[in-house]
C-alpha cells in the first residue's frame, strides 16, 4: 500500500514485556514515557499503561485506566516489526489486560509485519475509520467483560468487505468453559469434563445440606485466569472453606480428572491451531495437578525441560499425529482461524481439554540458554501465523 496516513507508533506489548523478562532496568523507559504521555502523544501513554500493567497490583489498575484514556485520545496505533515490509495486520482489540485480546504482537516477533491496533468497545458505531491494512483480525477474546463488545462486533463485521481472520464473534462468545464442554462432548478421542456455572447461593446450599456433589471437584470464579481462585475440593467441609475465602458470586464447577502420566507427573500442554494446523507452544510439567508454565519451576528442573524439548522435537510425528483427527474435528466445529488449547494426554490415549481461547499468551521470551529448543518451535508457529495472514490478504 502507498500513501498511508501516519499513525502514532507504539513500542507494543512484546517489546516491553521482553524487557521485563530480561530483567532490564525499566527506570529510563518509564521516565521517558511518563514525560511524553498525554493527549499529544497517546502512543507513549499506551506504552506506559502496558509497563504499569506488568507491575501488578495497584499499578496494574492505574495502567488499565491510562490505557482507556489513551484509546479515547486515539483509536489506532502502529507497531512495526523488523523491516516493516511484511503484511499490515489490523487487530480489532478492546481495552483490558494481557489476556483480553489475542496476543498478536507476540506472534510477530522476528518478522517484518506491521501490526495496527484499532480499539473498539460496546459503543463503537462503525468500522469505517480503519487505517489502511492488508488483513484484519478479530482479536477480542471471550470473557464476561467482553460479551457486549463481541456482540457489537458481530453486528459491525456482518457486512465487512475485506478479509478478517477469526471473524466469528458469536463463536468466541461461546468459548466460556461451560459452553466449550457442552460443544465438544461428541468428539471421539476427546475428554472435556462437563462444566457448570453455579451461584454462591447454590454452592452454599449444596455444602450446608451435604447433598451429593461430584467430589473431587474443581472450582474457579467466573472470568478468572492463570489459576486465580482455582482449587480442588474433596468434601463439603472443603467447599464451605473455599466459599469463605472467595467472595465472588458465581463459579465454574467441574469433576476433577487425574491426568498424571506414566511418570506420576502432571504435564499440561498449550497447543495453538493456525488454519486448523496444530503447533506446539509449551509443555509445563509439575508434581502438582494445578500446573501453569509460570509455577512449574521449569527453569530449575532440567528433567522437566528435557521432557518439553522431547515433546516439541517430536510434536508433528507424535502429539499432532496421535490427536490429528480429534484436533481436526475440533477445528471444524469451532470454525476459527486461530485459537489455543490447554490440554493433557490421558493414559488411555485420549486428549483432556481444560480450556480453549483465542487470547492465550504465546511467546518466545524464555531464556535461550535454558530453553534452546523453544526458539525454533516458536519461530515455526510465528511464521505460520504470518503466512496465514499474508495468504488471506491475497484472497
Amino acid at each position: 500500500m502507498t500513501n498511508l496516513a501516519p499513525l502514532a507508533q507504539s513500542l507494543g506489548q512484546e517489546a516491553i514485556l521482553r524487557k521485563v523478562y530480561e530483567q532490564a532496568d525499566l527506570g529510563p523507559l518509564a521516565t521517558m514515557l511518563a514525560e511524553r504521555a498525554g493527549p499529544r502523544d497517546p502512543a507513549a501513554a499506551l506504552d506506559l499503561s502496558t509497563l504499569l500493567m506488568t507491575q501488578g497490583g495497584a499499578l496494574a489498575v492505574e495502567g488499565q485506566a491510562m490505557q482507556r484514556a489513551a484509546t479515547r485520545f486515539q483509536r489506532s496505533f502502529e507497531i512495526p516489526h523488523g523491516k516493516a515490509t511484511g503484511p499490515r495486520i489490523l487487530a480489532l482489540v478492546t481495552p483490558g489486560d494481557f489476556m483480553t485480546n489475542t496476543p498478536i504482537d507476540f506472534l510477530l516477533a522476528g518478522t517484518d509485519a506491521v501490526l495496527i491496533l484499532h480499539f473498539v468497545d460496546a459503543e463503537t458505531e462503525s468500522l469505517s475509520d480503519l487505517p489502511p491494512h492488508d488483513v484484519a483480525f478479530m482479536a477480542v477474546g471471550e470473557g464476561p467483560e467482553n460479551a457486549a463488545v463481541l456482540r457489537n462486533l458481530s453486528h459491525l463485521l456482518k457486512d465487512f468487505s475485506g478479509p478478517v481472520l477469526n471473524n466469528a464473534p458469536e463463536m468466541i462468545l461461546r468459548l466460556s468453559r461451560d459452553r466449550v464442554s457442552a460443544m465438544l462432548q461428541d468428539i471421539p478421542g476427546l475428554v472435556c469434563p462437563a462444566t457448570t456455572r453455579m451461584t454462591r447461593t447454590a454452592l452454599t446450599g449444596v455444602a450446608k445440606a451435604r447433598r451429593f456433589f461430584d467430589y473431587p471437584a474443581v472450582l474457579r470464579p467466573i472470568g478468572s485466569h492463570a489459576g486465580h481462585g482455582l482449587v480442588k475440593v474433596c468434601d463439603p467441609d472443603e467447599l464451605v472453606a473455599y466459599l469463605s475465602l472467595n467472595p465472588e458470586d458465581e463459579f465454574y464447577t467441574a469433576p476433577f480428572v487425574d491426568y498424571r502420566n506414566a511418570a506420576g507427573r502432571f504435564a499440561k500442554a498449550r497447543v495453538v491451531l493456525i488454519g486448523a494446523k496444530p503447533f506446539a507452544s509449551h509443555l509445563a510439567v509439575s508434581d502438582h495437578w494445578m500446573v501453569h508454565y509460570l509455577n512449574a519451576a521449569m527453569e530449575t528442573n532440567a528433567d522437566r525441560r528435557a521432557a518439553e524439548a522431547a515433546w516439541m522435537a517430536d510434536f508433528d510425528a507424535g502429539f499432532a499425529r496421535r490427536h490429528g483427527a480429534t484436533l481436526a474435528r475440533m477445528a471444524e466445529k469451532l470454525g476459527l482461524d486461530y485459537f489455543g488449547i490447554d490440554c493433557a494426554e490421558l493414559p488411555d490415549g485420549s486428549l483432556l481439554v481444560f480450556e480453549i481461547d483465542v487470547a492465550m499468551i504465546v511467546h518466545d521470551m524464555d531464556c535461550a540458554t535454558l530453553f534452546p529448543y523453544k526458539k525454533p518451535a516458536m519461530r515455526k508457529l510465528f511464521d505460520a501465523f504470518v503466512a496465514l495472514c499474508d495468504a488471506r490478504s491475497h484472497g
